[in-house]
Parts: structure tokens; C-alpha cells; sequence
């Protein structure tokens, strides 16, 4: 299952765990770049749309719930949705700051916890999909963004201790400038020129991932910073 699969990082991710012959569950707002990707994923593997919107907490519930249901097997969860908002703390909204917390934090531990039984029962794995900013910060205005990405670390290192020991991996990836739609967005904002060529490529963010996620059982990846080789 990969969320945020509607684009960038997740859409390169569900692709490429089509292309290794996964099924793949692609969960997103966008139903139409959505069902993009899953179509992109169907030349490789089995793959399924389930539009859905993570801010809203009942669409999150009726995602555990449907799998629940289906007593599915859940291999690999990847948390690679994300919403951000830039603004110093001066005039930065609280609705912001609660609309990050739903799709950054909120969702992906309700969704974890939901699906814990089957990834136990698979002995699967957790990726979540970071930023540099969840390490440490050097920016005036991502101090809301920051603090949902901190407390998914937080969340990611405590689950690796509570479930290690029943076989499940759990990966973080802290990810600087990548090439999607979120910091096309960002470089507008910004009054920055989106140059695609200089920012990490949202394929090559697949490509480690794919890497750690298919070490034998023997070893774990706890933790991988990646960063555009062109410093901008």
C-alpha cells in the first residue's frame, strides 16, 4: 500500500513496486492522477485505486476498515503522502498547522496502527516518507511542516523498537529538494526557479528505497538522508 501514490515519490514508488511484481494498493486524493499511476502500474503487476482523502479521519477509518474485511495481506506500507505550508510563526495559521498534523502525522499513525495485524501477520515492512526537516531545521518558516515531520520520526523510531521483534522492518527516508508537484509549488512560492535537473529525482528516491526494502531478513536500513548531488 503507498499513499500519496497520486504523484511524485509515491507514484515512482508504486511503479517500481509493480515492476518487482508486488501488488499494488495506490492511495490518493487526485482520482484521476491517481488512477494514472495505477494504470502505469498495471503493465508490471496487479494494481488497485482506492481514492481517498487523508485529512478527513472517516476516509482513513473506511481504508483500515476495507481491509480489514478482505482479511488482505499487507506487505509493505509506505507513507508517502504529505501536505506543506510556509510561513513564520508570526502569521502562520493554526488551520494550517492542523491541516499538516492530519495528513502528516495523524493519518499515517491511524493507518499503521489499523493495518498493524496484517503487516504482523506478513511480516511486512513500514517506509515513511520524511524530509531534511525532520532532522533539523535552517529555515525560518517551516515550523509547523517541521514539527509534523519530527513527530513521524518520532513515531517511526518508536514503532521500529515495539515491532523489530516481531520480524517487521520500519524505514525512514529524509528526502532534501525532489522533483514534484508539492516543490514546484514551494519554488512559485518562493519566487525561485524550478529547475528539475538540479533536484533529486522522485525515481531515484524509488530506486533506494526498492534497495533497502529487498535486504534479506537479516539486515535492517533504519534511516536514509538523500539530498540533490547539485547544491541550490
Amino acid at each position: 500500500m503507498v499513499t500519496g501514490a497520486s504523484s511524485g515519490v509515491g507514484r515512482a514508488l508504486s511503479i517500481a513496486l509493480a515492476q518487482e511484481g508486488a501488488t499494488v494498493y495506490g492511495i490518493g486524493r487526485n482520482s484521476t492522477r491517481l488512477e494514472e499511476t495505477v494504470a502505469a502500474a498495471r503493465k508490471f503487476s496487479s494494481a488497485v485505486s482506492i481514492p481517498t482523502d487523508l485529512s478527513d479521519e472517516s476516509g482513513v477509518l473506511n481504508l483500515v476498515r476495507q481491509f480489514e474485511e478482505k482479511d488482505s495481506r499487507v506487505d509493505i506500507l509506505v507513507h508517502s503522502a504529505g501536505v506543506i505550508h510556509q510561513d513564520p510563526l508570526e502569521r502562520a495559521r493554526v488551520e494550517d498547522l492542523d491541516s499538516q498534523y492530519a495528513v502528516n502525522v495523524r493519518a499515517p499513525y491511524v493507518l499503521t496502527q489499523g493495518l498493524l495485524p496484517s503487516l504482523l501477520k506478513a511480516r511486512g515492512q513500514v517506509v515513511f516518507i520524511n524530509s531534511s526537516v525532520g532532522l533539523s531545521v535552517r529555515r525560518a518558516d517551516v515550523g509547523q511542516y517541521s514539527a509534523t515531520k519530527h513527530a513521524l520520526k518520532a513515531i517511526a523510531d518508536s514503532l521500529r523498537e515495539e515491532v523489530n521483534p516481531q520480524g517487521i522492518r520500519v524505514l525512514s527516508v529524509y528526502l532534501g529538494r525532489t522533483a514534484t508537484p508539492m516543490q514546484e509549488a514551494l519554488s512559485r512560492q518562493e519566487g525561485r526557479a524550478y529547475v528539475v535537473e538540479s533536484l533529486l529525482q522522485p525515481t531515484d528516491v524509488a530506486s533506494v528505497v526498492l534497495n533497502a526494502l529487498m535486504l534479506p531478513p537479516t539486515a535492517e536500513v533504519t534511516d536514509i538522508s538523500i539530498r540533490p548531488m547539485i547544491k541550490g
